[in-house]
């Protein structure tokens, strides 16, 4: 395959979770689209051996790292957003509106966990990254991305227990 097939793939196959990404970190759809722009532009720069094997995470990383370069150079850190949307697609509105508020108060707990526990909770369960890219990505080991899922977990799972039991109890 050619080193331009080889770019176009990646960026087919990457551009939008990379674009997500970034604006989950800048909180700026057109400063993400920026990063994700330097990300891509970097690869064209590696050779294609150097990154190939380990593609996603080396992408995820240049693109972490570019977005907290941006954020540092304004002197500020962005908010958390949701991109993908909530909701069901089910046609029983009663329903829809409870998986929303259900959504609405995960995201909301997830938002309010440190921003470690939050991002590598977003890179495992998002992006579905294992520990070790992960651990690649942050630049993290992975014992201490394994300490941070759990305890992030451990937080939502308290946090959430009460509206566990109200579905259950209706």
């Amino acid at each position: 395959m050619s080193e331009t097939r080889f770019i176009r793939e990646a960026l087919g196959r990457h551009e939008r979770e990379l674009v997500a990404y970034a604006l989950r970190l800048t909180g700026d759809l057109d400063r993400a689209r920026d990063v994700v722009q330097d990300t891509f532009l970097e690869l064209c720069e590696r050779p294609r051996a150097e990154v190939e094997p380990k593609l996603a995470a080396w992408l995820f990383t240049v693109c972490r790292n570019r977005a907290l370069d941006a954020l540092e150079k304004e002197g500020r850190m962005g908010p958390i957003t949701d991109d993908r949307g909530t909701g069901s697609t089910g046609t029983d509105p009663a329903r829809r509106l409870e998986e929303e508020d259900t959504s609405a108060r995960i995201l909301h707990e997830l938002g309010e966990l440190p921003e470690r526990e939050r991002e590598v909770l977003r890179l495992k369960f998002h992006n579905g990254f294992a520990y070790r890219e992960i651990a690649d990505i942050t630049g993290l080991s992975v014992a201490n991305v394994g300490y941070l899922m759990h305890c992030g977990l451990k937080t939502l799972r308290s946090r959430l227990a009460p509206l566990r039991r109200m579905e259950v109890g209706s």
